[in-house]
């Protein structure tokens, strides 16, 4: 998922230095999605390692 996250972000810059205005917005906020969505995960995944035995 982070990996998208980078692919997007570098998609943007491209788009942007290039001059496509629209298609750099989208890829940014593709990207922004993706983090968010990989923060969720990584965040659940370090709640649910942490549980102990009762």
């Amino acid at each position: 998922m982070l990996w998208y996250t980078w692919v997007f972000l570098i998609v943007a810059l491209l788009a942007a230095l290039l001059g496509f205005g629209g298609l750099a917005a989208a890829a940014a906020g593709i990207a922004k999605i993706c983090f968010l969505v990989f923060m969720v995960f990584f965040l659940i995944s370090l709640l649910a390692g942490r549980r102990s035995a009762l």
